[in-house]
């Protein structure tokens, strides 16, 4: 089943998400190799700059998938004010359809 982590920086982490973009990048890499990633993604702000992150896994149940939200290192690093875990049904333009 598909899930997406809706994911909200805290104001002023900028720096935090930069420091720790090699290894939430290394993380995805993992999951995307394992089969587990679907889409990933920065939100960004109206200049342009991340302020949060959208990804989307498959994983067996809702427990399963915010473990795997816990287990990345952005949010290991406190950058996120707030991540939420919703059941996702890919409609349109799912290439595995």
């Amino acid at each position: 089943m598909l899930f997406a982590f809706i994911c909200k920086d805290k104001p002023g982490h900028l720096n935090v998400r930069m420091e720790t973009r090699p290894a939430h990048v290394e993380h995805l890499n993992k999951l995307n190799a394992e089969g587990t990633l679907k889409i990933a993604g920065p939100f960004l702000d109206a200049e342009g700059k991340p302020n949060g992150s959208l990804v989307i896994v498959d994983a067996d149940d809702i427990d399963a998938a915010r473990s795997l939200a816990d287990a990345d290192p952005y949010a290991k690093a406190g950058l996120f004010e707030s991540v939420e875990v919703k059941p996702y049904n890919w409609v349109f333009n799912n290439p595995e359809a």
